[in-house]
């Protein structure tokens, strides 16, 4: 099943379940009401058969607008910890996002006019399904709703001002997820998924999820040692190589650019860079 959540023309929003070309509306004000119905939501969203609207052209918000957390894992792929010359991490390094941050699949990303160190990082999202506190690894598997691709859009030269990644990492609407809310059962828990980040026809990212240094499971089990993770919530697994700041010289976003951040089985994103609006006047 997949599932996201549509911008409607009145102003409103909507949790839906896509249906071959069309996306049937289902009684919930987004996908993360209805995550937060409590048990049965998969039940639920599945035998829905109200009012439909085309798939194609849909204007997708993320697919959880407001959860509860954004958590995000650091250098957690092979090949991304190679590129940066560092040793492989004895646990997860874990930083923090707010949902002001999030865009949908297919907004535009307004460059920060206080930024000239804009980097792509395609990653695996996990979005949890239920409360889950405390949670071994062999069972964080149960808890997952689904997965959904993010671009973790980073503003290297505010993350490196400090030991501390939150400046750099969750600057207002500048992280696109979606399209879908992918049900583990469509995609085995995405466990070997390519992923590919490519700007404007350059492919800069391509590796598959199989290269994850702490797994989705391990990441659950690890965060809900020390917090308990509410439906909604939405976990970044980590970037691969191939980032711009990695790069000899580094290469950043520029306006006019597009990024295409794809996980085979799961959608992709489409984001055009656009210069930042300008400034208000000061009276």
């Amino acid at each position: 099943m997949r599932l996201t959540t549509i911008r409607l023309d009145d102003g409103r929003t909507a949790a839906g379940r896509l249906d071959g070309e069309r996306i049937v509306l289902l009684p919930y004000e987004d996908a993360g009401a209805l995550l937060a119905s409590g048990p049965g939501w998969r039940d639920r969203a599945g035998r829905e058969t109200g009012r439909t609207v085309p798939a194609a052209g849909a204007d997708l918000a993320p697919p959880v607008p407001n959860p509860e957390k954004i958590l995000c894992v650091g250098v957690n792929y092979r090949d991304h910890i190679a590129e940066v010359g560092i040793e492989p991490p004895e646990h997860p390094t874990i930083f923090a996002k707010y949902a002001r941050s999030l865009i949908g699949p297919y907004d535009d990303i307004a460059l920060p006019a206080g930024s000239d160190a804009v980097d792509w990082e395609v990653e695996l999202g996990v979005v949890i399904g239920e409360t889950a506190r405390h949670v071994r690894a062999d069972r964080a598997w149960d808890v997952i709703a689904g997965y959904t691709v993010v671009n973790d859009i980073s503003m290297r030269d505010w993350q490196f001002r400090t030991s501390q990644f939150l400046q750099g990492k969750t600057f207002e609407a500048s992280t696109p997820v979606g399209p879908w809310l992918v049900t583990p059962d469509e995609v085995g828990h995405a466990r070997a998924c390519t992923l590919t980040c490519a700007v404007d026809d350059d492919v800069m990212q391509k590796s598959v999820t199989s290269e994850l240094v702490f797994s989705a499971a391990e990441i659950i089990s690890y965060i809900s040692s020390f917090i308990t993770l509410a439906p909604g919530d939405l976990i970044a697994t980590g970037t691969p190589g191939g980032v711009g700041g990695a790069r000899k010289p580094p290469v950043y976003l520029a306006p006019g650019q597009t990024v295409t951040s794809r996980i085979d089985g799961i959608g992709e994103l489409v984001n055009r860079c656009v210069a930042p609006a300008p400034a208000p006047a000061r009276r």
